[in-house]
This record gives structure tokens, C-alpha cells and sequence, in this order.
């Protein structure tokens, strides 16, 4: 990097602090952490995507296509279920959080089941959702460490005091609107390195030659996951759904956008474009990391700066020795806005757990500019706690995808569970559900340390099933002393469902996906005699 590249990612840092600044005023606590609820589905949906994707998209996923052994485009099967999973948090689970009218999602389990099982929850929603941006924010470190070769503990820094001043600062509005520009940087930084990368190449029909046809296989219809293998087509399925139908609809990260939103309507809109607009980027993102690693492969010089045991490293180092000056730091800014979406969308919904969780326990200032106050000190407590959390993030598991998907299957299949349970059924009381989500989180960690041939996929259904099963169990000899209340709004009937143009759109949206990833195998052959 030279100067020109210091000023481009200067000037990105300053125009965020006065972002945040110009959307400072916050009247009330719902003005912090909802935006008042004056948000439309496009603010929304592009802020969703960007938290979703965040630093892993632009390194590890693009390293995982390209380089690391026994990777590939095997990386599309986490696409196959998201839009299936949109249709239930759209039908379902949306509609009860939306017009429960709360701050944090968690309330909603406390008017269902009980503070128990409320604090239960949001407890590990906290664990997982801190650790895991640890995890993402580890990512964009190892990028500006290998980029700028500032230690890791300095480039988290000063990442992280930006992303905590202008989020703090502005609340939702400037986190949405925030991501909502960074989604574009994120989109634009993936074209550029992908055409840089087909230029140092030759082009697309020099790309097809050296592609390494291993490498186009998407879909395995044989691997159940049960033996040590990965990337099946039916783990990947059930296990994607529940893991997707939790994330979107039952962590606060996600579902503050959800009731962020000025209505109903939009929320439907945003789940349904979120559910379309997200495969062609991660083809996008994928088919720029089997480029690159085409570029790094065809250059042993290039190759050789990539340690053998951080593939990583690929698109940073690619980025760095092949791009001009300038365009390295826009790129540069491009992978620190996934990083800082990512972080500033947990630090807002970890304050606002923090927050409802405490006025819970009796602990609430009396007038909304002391809680709006209290709000951004919370805020400023979880994003130090996150930067802390990072400098630990190599150590949860080999590889950064690796850790983060760990981190969130072993907890997110119990925590729908209760959530469902919440919504669908009357017969489930407070302590099934708690006794039901404990035995489900607890099952799932002696997966992760004793049974390492099931794949951690698998985690997320297996903890659907056992949390529901055990809960069921439980409120059936467990009715004496608790209150069965109702839900607090019914879905939509399943035959309303059915005929949905949204429901039939994203089934085609899910067919078309299965059938793209399953050609591609074959695509080499399309263009090399």
C-alpha cells in the first residue's frame, strides 16, 4: 500500500464517523435500537445481506472455492435451503414478533413461557452472537495484517473504535443505512478483483482451461454426513433450514430488522428479496474465489506468499501484488465494510438484549435520554467485548468458516425449536421449553466433542428435534403451577401458505438453485472442446 491507498481508506472512515454523526439524535430507546419503525424493505433487506455476508464472504468463502484442499463450489450448498427457510419466517415467525411490538425478540418467550426461558435464551443469544462476530472480525484482521502488515491486535482496533463511534452514535438508522452502503462496496470489491483476476488470466475461455473440474462439483447427493463427510445434499437441506429459519427469524442480529420495519408488508418483502437477491452474490463471490485461485495457481511466485495452512491469505495477497495503488485501498474498504456491518449489527442487537434484559430485573433509568444514554454505553461495552473476543477466534477451530458455523449449529436448531413451539402450539409450557432448549444445546456440544464424524450441519436438526421431542415430554408431566398462555398471534394458515406468489416464487428460487449448482459439474465441458 501506498499513500494514495491510506487516504482512500482515511476518507471511507471519516465520511462513517460523520454519518453517525448526522443521525445522532435519538429520542427514545425505540429510536435507538429500532429506528422508530420508519424503515422501508430496501434499507432493510440490503442491510440483512450485508450482516449475513460480512468479512468471511470476501476472504474465507473465496479461499475455500479456490484453493483450500477439498474445497470448491460444494461452498453453494449453503444457498439450497435459505429460501425455504424465508417462507417460514416470513408466514410464521415474523408476523408473531412484529405485532408483539417489542425491542428484543426475547420478550416475546417471556410472554409465552416465562422470564425463565426468556433469559435462558437471550443469555445464549449473546454467547453465540459475540463469539461469532469475534470470528468475523478475526477474518478482517488476518486481511489487514497480511495487507498493511500491521499486527492483528491494531488493525482490530482501529476497525473497531470506528464501527463502535458511528454506530453508537447514529443507533439503527446509521447501522441499516450504514450496511446498506457497504452492501454496495462489498458487491462493487467482489467485480473488480474478479475482472483484475480474468485479465491476469487471459480471460473466460483461458479461466475454463485451467479450472480444475474437481473444483465445479456443487451437489453431493450420496454424502449424508454421517461418516466424517461434509457437504451433502440432504444435511445441507434440513440442516441449512434450520439453521437459516434461526438465524434470520430468532436471533436478535436479523430479526431487529424485521421489527425495524414500518410494517408488516415490508418485513415480507424484505424476508422475499432477501431469499432471491442472495444466490446470485454468493455465485457472485464464489466464482471470484475459483478465478483468483486460477490467477494464484498460475503464478508459483504468487502461490508461494500463501501459507500452505491459510488459504485465507489468497485474495488479500492477490489483491495487494496485482492491483494498482488506489484500487487496492477501495478494495481494501470494500473488506473492511463487510467487517464493520457484521460488527456494528451485533453490537446494536447485543445492546439491545442487554437493555430489555436489565430493565427485566428492575434496572431501567426513568426518562428515555438517561436510557438512550445507558443504550450507547451498553453498545460501547459489547464492542470491546467483541474486539477481545477476536483476538481469540483462531483457537475455536482450524479454519474461519469452520468456527463460525460451529459457533451458531450448535445452539440455533433448540433455539427455534422454542420459538416455534411458542408461536404453533399451546401445549408446551415454561419448563419444557427451558428443560427442552438445555438438553437440545447440551446435546449438540457432545456432538462437537465427541462425535466429530457427524457433520456439524446436522446439529442444527438434531437439536430442532430433540429440543421439541424433550419439551413436549416435560410439559405433559409439568402442568401443575404453570400458565399456558396463547400464542401471541396466529400464522398464516398452511393453505394460505401454499398458494402464496411468494411461497411459489421461492420454491422456484430453491428449485433453480439445486439445478444451477448441479450443471455447473459440467460446465468446463461447455466451453473446452
Amino acid at each position: 500500500m501506498n499513500e494514495l491507498d491510506y487516504v482512500v481508506v482515511a476518507l471511507y472512515m471519516g465520511g462513517l464517523l460523520l454519518f453517525g454523526f448526522m443521525l445522532r439524535d435519538q429520542s427514545s430507546e425505540g429510536d435507538y435500537f429500532l429506528g422508530g419503525r420508519s424503515m422501508g424493505w430496501f434499507p432493510l433487506t440490503l442491510s440483512t445481506m450485508a450482516t449475513q455476508l460480512s468479512a468471511i464472504s470476501f476472504v474465507s468463502a473465496p479461499a475455500f472455492v479456490g484453493l483450500r484442499d477439498g474445497g470448491g463450489l460444494k461452498w453453494l450448498t449453503y444457498e439450497f435451503s435459505l429460501p425455504l427457510a424465508m417462507i417460514l419466517v416470513m408466514f410464521v415467525i415474523a408476523p408473531a414478533l412484529y405485532r408483539a411490538g417489542i425491542v428484543s425478540i426475547y420478550e416475546f418467550l417471556e410472554n409465552r413461557f416465562g422470564r425463565g426461558t426468556r433469559i435462558l435464551i437471550s443469555a445464549s443469544f449473546q454467547i453465540v452472537r459475540s463469539f461469532a462476530t469475534g470470528i468475523m472480525v478475526y477474518a478482517m484482521g488476518l486481511i489487514l495484517e497480511a495487507v498493511i502488515g500491521i499486527p492483528l491486535w491494531q488493525s482490530l482496533f482501529v476497525v473497531g473504535i470506528i464501527t463502535l463511534v458511528y454506530s453508537t452514535s447514529g443507533g439503527m438508522k446509521a447501522v441499516v443505512y450504514g450496511d446498506a452502503i457497504q452492501m454496495f462496496l462489498i458487491f462493487g470489491g467482489l467485480l473488480v478483483v474478479t475482472i483484475y483476476a480474468l485479465a491476469d488470466i487471459g480471460g473466460m475461455g483461458a479461466f475454463w482451461q485451467q479450472v480444475d473440474t474437481e473444483r465445479l462439483v456443487a451437489v453431493d447427493f450420496d454424502d449424508l454426513g454421517l461418516n466424517g463427510d461434509e457437504f451433502g445434499f440432504i444435511p445441507m437441506l434440513f440442516g441449512g433450514f434450520v439453521l437459516y429459519a434461526s438465524y434470520y427469524g430468532c436471533d436478535q442480529t436479523q430479526a431487529q430488522r424485521i421489527i425495524s420495519a414500518k410494517n408488516l408488508k415490508d418485513t415480507r418483502v424484505l424476508l422475499f428479496a432477501n431469499g432471491i437477491l442472495r444466490f446470485p452474490l454468493v455465485l457472485l463471490y464464489c466464482f471470484a474465489g475459483l478465478i483468483v485461485g486460477v490467477a494464484v495457481m498460475g503464478d508459483p511466485e504468487l502461490a508461494s506468499k500463501i501459507p500452505a495452512d491459510k488459504p485465507d491469505y489468497m485474495m488479500p495477497i492477490f489483491i495487494v501484488e496485482h492491483l494498482p495503488h488506489g484500487v487496492i485501498g477501495l478494495l481494501l474498504v470494500a473488506i473492511m465494510a463487510a467487517a464493520m456491518s457484521s460488527l456494528s449489527s451485533a453490537v446494536n442487537s447485543l445492546a439491545a438484549v442487554t437493555m430489555e434484559d436489565l430493565s427485566v430485573l428492575g434496572f431501567r433509568p426513568e426518562t428515555e435520554r438517561k436510557q438512550v444514554v445507558l443504550a450507547r454505553s451498553v453498545s460501547v461495552f459489547w464492542g470491546i467485548a467483541i474486539l477481545i473476543m477476536s483476538l481469540f477466534a483462531g483457537a475455536i477451530a482450524p479454519t474461519v468458516i469452520e468456527a463460525i458455523n460451529k459457533v451458531g449449529s450448535a445452539l440455533y436448531g433448540p433455539i427455534l425449536a422454542v420459538f416455534l413451539m411458542g408461536i404453533l402450539t399451546r401445549r408446551v409450557n415454561g419448563p419444557g421449553a427451558s428443560i427442552g432448549l438445555l438438553v437440545g444445546m447440551g446435546f449438540n456440544l457432545y456432538l462437537w466433542k465427541s462425535q466429530p464424524q457427524i457433520f456439524w450441519m446436522w446439529w442444527n436438526f438434531i437439536g430442532l428435534v430433540l429440543t421439541t421431542v424433550v419439551a413436549f415430554v416435560v410439559s405433559a408431566f409439568a402442568k401443575a403451577g404453570t400458565e399456558e398462555a396463547a400464542p401471541e398471534s396466529e400464522p398464516s394458515g398452511f393453505a394460505d401458505i401454499l398458494r402464496s406468489r411468494y411461497t411459489v416464487a421461492l420454491v422456484a428460487v430453491f428449485g433453480l438453485i439445486v439445478v444451477i449448482s448441479t450443471v455447473l459439474k459440467d460446465a468446463k465441458s461447455w466451453f473446452v472442446p
